[in-house]
């Protein structure tokens, strides 16, 4: 079969970027190979995720993610926002729904041309997350440097659809995002590996967050990990449960409902250009 071009979109919100292809009409599942190849910001498209929307029986269309290092992953917060994005302004309505592996999304439009997305509850339990061994998720034992004096120590856990540690670090500037993260991501307490948030608490109402994400290293922004701080902080009583995260791509607004556990992030979404990627030849 001949190679076959297919159009793309390049968008991000905050900075958390992505190649979103319409798989729709036409299969699209790269090999963990193609995948990193057009993720490479040297040699490819370069993007932090690439996804796929794809045909769906019970919402509005399917959305498939696959992580920089080609591994296909449950939950994207951000590419959520910006393929709903895509859906409402197609569609004309003010709210859609995405079909994902971690379940059904609800996303509307908010303020100011921003789209809130309902990451719906989550995953508290240690099995959720999920840990190698039970233990309790709001500070699990787990520390970094030395035993009696560790520079980071008993993170929370939280699962939105993938899993989440959240350390809690007096300065995000400084906190070693790039040394600690990917012994974090690959510890044996996650057998999934973890996405690893540092947070400063700034107020009942503010939180600044860095993260190494997995399969993808250090982002601009992460969506999922900023609802996880926010429910991580919430649950130690370090913050409010409504909290706007500060990335390094922007803020976002996270509530983590008390009518029904649900939490809801709100934030901008944007579309960089448009082009072709060229399928191999089959």
């Amino acid at each position: 079969m001949a190679a076959m071009s297919r159009p793309f979109l390049k968008m991000n919100g905050l900075g958390n970027d992505f190649v979103v292809v319409e798989a729709r009409t036409a299969p699209f599942h790269p090999g963990e190979a193609e995948a990193r190849a057009i993720a490479d910001r040297a040699s490819g498209i370069g993007c932090d995720q690439i996804i796929g929307i794809e045909p769906s029986q019970k919402a509005d269309a399917f959305m498939r993610i696959w992580n920089a290092d080609g591994g296909e992953v449950s939950a994207c917060g951000n590419a959520t926002r910006c393929v709903g994005w895509l859906l409402m302004e197609a569609s004309g309505r003010p709210s859609a729904t995405i079909e994902t592996e971690a379940g059904l999304l609800k996303v509307a439009r908010a303020e100011g041309g921003q789209v809130t997305v309902d990451m719906g509850e989550p995953g508290l339990d240690w099995r959720d997350i999920p840990l190698a061994e039970e233990m309790d998720t709001r500070g699990v034992e787990l520390q970094v440097g030395p035993i009696d004096d560790p520079i980071l120590h008993t993170p929370g856990c939280v699962s939105m659809g993938n899993p989440h540690v959240v350390f809690f670090v007096p300065d995000a500037e400084t906190a070693p995002v790039k040394e600690v993260g990917p012994m974090i991501e690959h510890h044996l307490l996650f057998p999934e590996r973890a996405n690893v948030g540092f947070a400063e608490i700034k107020g009942r109402d503010r939180i600044r967050l860095k993260v190494w994400e997995r399969g993808a290293g250090q982002t601009k922004a992460c969506g999922t990990g900023a609802c996880a701080a926010l429910v991580a902080a919430a649950r130690r009583g370090l913050t409010d449960r409504k909290a706007t995260v500060e990335l390094d791509g922007g803020d976002l607004v996270i509530e983590w409902r008390e009518s029904d556990g649900h939490v809801l992030m709100t934030g901008p979404v944007a579309v960089e250009f448009t082009g072709v990627l060229k399928d191999q030849a089959a």
